[in-house]
């Protein structure tokens, strides 16, 4: 078998082969990668979420200290003195775990606590909070979009978006294109639906560009459309105070549905919904992933809001992650790279090649610098990349580290 023709499109779903099988040939897939030491996921972190750390290659077994640049951990709040504590006092006040899930016996008066102040930042009326971004997307639109409803759904939005449309009829419309998202109300527009639902990202999380929510809006009360809009990778990097998509664009209050996560930014765990007291009452009585979930531990809890307070009270941290992001996008772009329509602290280098991805990402590995390889299905595969993520503790001469390097492989590449 010659591996090197193959890629993850390959074992989607092979013809007349059970999964089993498949599942089979798509680790002997793994086994010739790992044997060519293309780094595929195969790396542990051994000292957290770090700008800078020891990391072990399991597919060699060596360990270095590396520069990482594979973390959404944008203001380093995994590590901050404030977040930790409040982590370590919850831990000591309320035990490891919660024992059930929030409508029986799991709902503490410190998770009432995060939810009321996500409602806060978020200026709604009410919130609720799930154990991971991916349940929060998963649970809320399952149980607002029902069949005969529609959902209009952003062709990059998150997997866990179109995950949770599965249940309506769908339709895609093209990224961020708004010719595009109107053609498609349009021609739906004689459909007797009862619920309709544009579903996007506010930061997009391989793209790093920002959604044009004002015309979304504008579009979406032509054609009497909710709008459902994922604030992940938002928070704690656009708007005034870091609170998002929301604020970076002056529409506080004015969003149906605003979704996101405790795990980038706001450097914990678990995820959120915040809405309407109606709408968010319904999701916890009709929210599967809500109602059948144990609830978050208390210290994930406490150190959300340790840092949401953090993210609002003082903007250093997002002032200096925007030197940084403006420093590496100028340099990326003076050397001919393709960086997209990247605005955030994600920062693609597109390839369009899975071999080039692959050697480009095995190469920084032996650099000392940590990035990801990005190939189908996170990506269409001519879309294919590295994806760097910032933070705030990278420093000038890391970036200019990393440059030096994507110059000197991607020549060889023939990448620029």
């Amino acid at each position: 078998m010659d591996y090197s023709k193959k890629n993850f499109l390959d074992y989607v779903a092979v013809k007349d082969q059970d999964i089993v099988q498949t599942a089979h040939d798509f680790y002997d897939f793994l086994i010739w990668t790992r044997k060519y030491q293309y780094t595929l996921g195969e790396r542990m972190l051994l000292n957290g979420s770090t700008p800078r750390g020891l990391i072990l290659n399991q597919a060699t077994g060596e360990t270095k200290n590396m520069i990482n640049f594979g973390s959404n951990d944008y203001l380093n709040l995994t590590s901050h003195p404030k977040t930790k504590q409040a982590a370590m006092e919850a831990l000591q006040k309320y035990g490891t775990g919660t024992g059930s899930a929030p409508v029986l016996g799991g709902n503490f008066d410190l998770h009432q606590n995060l939810i009321n102040k996500v409602a806060e930042i978020k200026h709604t009326e009410d919130a609720i909070i799930f154990t991971s971004g991916y349940a929060t997307n998963i649970g809320s639109l399952k149980a607002l979009l029902k069949e005969g409803d529609l959902a209009i759904v952003d062709q990059y939005a998150h997997a866990s978006i179109q995950d949770g449309c599965t249940s309506a009829m769908v339709r895609i419309f093209k990224h961020s294109d708004m010719n595009s998202l109107e053609n498609v109300l349009r021609l739906n527009s004689t459909g007797n639906f009862r619920t309709k639902i544009i579903c996007i990202d506010g930061v997009y999380s391989m793209d790093g560009d920002i959604a044009p929510l004002p015309e979304i809006m504008q579009i979406a009360k032509k054609y009497n459309a909710f709008v459902y809009v994922d604030d992940a990778h938002a928070v704690g990097v656009i708007g005034a105070t870091g609170k998002g998509t929301c604020e970076h664009f002056h529409l506080e209050g004015k969003i149906d549905f605003i979704a996101g996560t405790f795990s980038k930014a706001i450097g914990s765990q678990g995820g959120y919904v915040a809405a309407s007291k109606e709408v968010i009452e319904y999701l916890r009585y009709y929210s599967r992933a809500h109602m059948f979930s144990t609830a978050m531990t208390p210290a994930a809890a406490a150190a959300s809001l340790a840092a949401i307070e953090i993210i609002i009270g003082n903007q250093d941290r997002k002032n200096k992650l925007w030197r940084n992001i403006n420093h590496l996008r100028e340099k990326l772009l003076l050397n001919g790279f393709n960086i997209g329509s990247s605005e955030t602290a994600i920062i693609p280098i597109i390839i369009g090649n899975d071999e080039k991805v692959m050697k480009m990402n095995n190469y920084l590995q032996e650099q000392n610098i940590y990035t990801h390889a990005v190939v189908f299905p996170a990506v269409p595969i001519e879309l294919s990349r590295i994806r760097l993520s910032l933070t705030q503790d990278h420093t000038e001469e890391e970036l200019d580290l990393l440059v030096e390097h994507l110059v000197k492989k991607g020549k060889e590449l023939n990448i620029i």
